[in-house]
C-alpha cells in the first residue's frame, strides 16, 4: 500500500477577504508524481506555495508525514522547490549555483564536489561546471534549477510551472526528461501547470482545481476518460458535451435519439451530461451512420485532421488521420464504450 507524505485537512486560504482556497483535502503519497492542473486563478499555485511554507493557510492542517507543520518555516522543510523564472544566481557559475545550499549546509569541499558531480550527472548536464548562467539555453537553465534543488535530497520537490518559459519541442522533451529524473529520484515531485498535455504525460496522479477547490483527482486515463463533471470534460482535451437523458442502465438519449452505452446507476429519465470525445466519432458512409451531418472546417493538426461536421442544431468536433473534404456529407458512428455520461450538476 502506498505510504502517504503529505495530507492536506480542509485547508482555506484568504486574501484581502476573497477565498483563493476553498476547504480542499488532498493526500500526497511517497514517490508519487502529482500534478495541480487548472486555469490561471484556480489555487494551484498558492496549495503549492503552501505546501513550501511561502503562504500559511488561513484555516486547516498541512500534515506531513502524520505531523502538523503549519508554523514550521519554509528552510526547515524537507522540500525544495524550482520556480518558473528559475531563480538562479547570475553572478555564480553552474557549479556554485548547485552548490548553495551545501554551502550553507556547511559540508565540506569534497562533499560538496561530489554531490554537485552527482546532481549534473542527474540532469545530463556534466562539464558544464564552469559555465556562465547568461550562456546557457532556457532548458540548460532548467536543469541547473533542478540540479540545485535536488542536491539537497529534499523528500518532495515542488515544481511551479517550470517549463513555461520553455519552446514547445524543448517543452516536450523536458516533460519526458522530468519524468525519468524523477523515476531516478525515487522522490515525490508536485508539479503545477495549466497545460492539461503536460499533466497526462508526466503525472501519476492528476488534482483538477478549479475556483479554489478541487473537482477531481485521479490517474490520467481515468481524469481523461471519466471525467466528475462539465468542468473537467471541456477542460481535460476537447469534447462535444450534450444534454443527455438516462432511459435505463446501459441506454441514453442525447442528440435526438436513443444509444446503447455502458453506464448505468442513474435514475431512470434523469437528465445528465453526455461527453464524446472527438477521436471517438467514427465517419462513415451517410448511409451507415447513427448520425448524418456536412463537413464545415477542416484544419491539418499534424497527426490528425480536426473536423467540425453539423448536425442539426449540434457541431460536432472529430479527429480523424482520414480527411473528408468541406461539404462532404458524412455518416457518424459513437459505440457504446465511447459514450461517457455525467451528472447534471453545477461544475
Amino acid at each position: 500500500m502506498a505510504e502517504e507524505i503529505i495530507r492536506l485537512v480542509n485547508i482555506a486560504k484568504e486574501f484581502h477577504g476573497v477565498q483563493v482556497l476553498d476547504h480542499i483535502n488532498l493526500q500526497i503519497f511517497r514517490n508519487e508524481f502529482v500534478t495541480l492542473l487548472g486555469p490561471s486563478g484556480c489555487g494551484k499555485t498558492t496549495t503549492l506555495r503552501i505546501i513550501g511554507g511561502f503562504e500559511s493557510p488561513s484555516s486547516g492542517d498541512l500534515l506531513f508525514e502524520g505531523e502538523r507543520i503549519n508554523e514550521v518555516p519554509s528552510f526547515k522543510r524537507r522540500v525544495n522547490t524550482v520556480f518558473q523564472n528559475y531563480a538562479l544566481f547570475p553572478h555564480l557559475n553552474v557549479f556554485e549555483n548547485i552548490a548553495f545550499g551545501l554551502r550553507i549546509s556547511k559540508l565540506n569541499n569534497k562533499q560538496i564536489a561530489r554531490k554537485v558531480t552527482e546532481a549534473l550527472e542527474l540532469v545530463n548536464l556534466r562539464g558544464y561546471e564552469k559555465r556562465g548562467i547568461h550562456s546557457l539555453s532556457g532548458g540548460q537553465q532548467q536543469r541547473v534549477a533542478i540540479a540545485r534543488a535536488v542536491v539537497n535530497e529534499p523528500e518532495v520537490l515542488l515544481l511551479d510551472e517550470p517549463l513555461a518559459a520553455l519552446d514547445l519541442k524543448l517543452r516536450k522533451e523536458m516533460q519526458i526528461e522530468l519524468k525519468n529524473i524523477q523515476k531516478r529520484l525515487g522522490i515525490t515531485f508536485i508539479f503545477v501547470t495549466h497545460d492539461q498535455e503536460e499533466a497526462l504525460t508526466m503525472s501519476d496522479t492528476i488534482v483538477v482545481m478549479k475556483d479554489g477547490r478541487i473537482q477531481q483527482i485521479g490517474q490520467p486515463i481515468d481524469i481523461y476518460n471519466e471525467p466528475k463533471n462539465m468542468f473537467v470534460a471541456d477542460f481535460i482535451g476537447a469534447s462535444t458535451i450534450l444534454p443527455g437523458r438516462f432511459i435505463q442502465d446501459f441506454h441514453v438519449f442525447f442528440a435526438d435519439r436513443a444509444f446503447d452505452c455502458v453506464d448505468k446507476g442513474f435514475a431512470p429519465q434523469e437528465e445528465v451530461d453526455v461527453v464524446i470525445r472527438p477521436e471517438d466519432v467514427k465517419l462513415v458512409a451517410p448511409e451507415d451512420g447513427m448520425l448524418q451531418g456536412v463537413v464545415t472546417s477542416v484544419v491539418f493538426k499534424g497527426v490528425h485532421y480536426e473536423m467540425l461536421v453539423e448536425s442539426g442544431d449540434i457541431v460536432w468536433k472529430v479527429h480523424s488521420t482520414l480527411m473528408e473534404p468541406v461539404g462532404s456529407n458524412v455518416g457518424m458512428v459513437i459505440l457504446p464504450n465511447d459514450i461517457h455520461v455525467m451528472k447534471k450538476v453545477a461544475s
